[in-house]
């Protein structure tokens, strides 16, 4: 076969996807998420933490969600970022933070959050290595 015939031939093919209308898919998208928050609610809090200074792990934004912390709220982020900055001035390597009623176990060296809880997680527990405390 020369390439002028299967031009040809491929050319005459016609393909057919279904009956699926253009607006179909849109019409059956949900409008909020499993925690009640828009698209662009989940983009703005997902720019603000790809934003900030200090990385969160898997682990810690799982917590997060599960634990209905939200990291967004009011300035707990940006005095997050403080806290990591102070105790890697003071030569800190793991640190726990506490900002309001969240607490934080912080990699400092790594600049990344590993884990967090809420207050009600925190009575009773105990904090191992860790070499410093920041409450902000």
């Amino acid at each position: 076969m020369l390439i002028s015939e299967y031009l040809q031939l491929r050319n005459n093919i016609s393909v057919t996807t279904g009956n699926v209308s253009p607006g179909s898919f849109k019409d059956n998208a949900p409008k909020v998420n499993e925690n009640g928050a828009t698209f662009a609610e989940e983009l703005e809090r997902a720019n603000r933490l790809a934003a900030s200074k200090v990385q969160f792990s898997k682990h810690a934004i799982e917590r997060l969600d599960n634990r209905d912390i939200d990291i967004t709220e009011g300035d707990m982020l940006g005095r997050l970022n403080k806290a990591v900055e102070l105790a890697e001035s003071k030569g800190s390597n793991d640190a726990l933070v506490i900002v309001d009623s969240a607490a934080f176990l912080v990699s400092v060296k790594n600049n990344k959050v590993i884990t967090a809880m809420n207050t009600g997680e925190m009575t009773g527990s105990c904090f191992t290595n860790i070499d410093s405390t920041v409450i902000m």
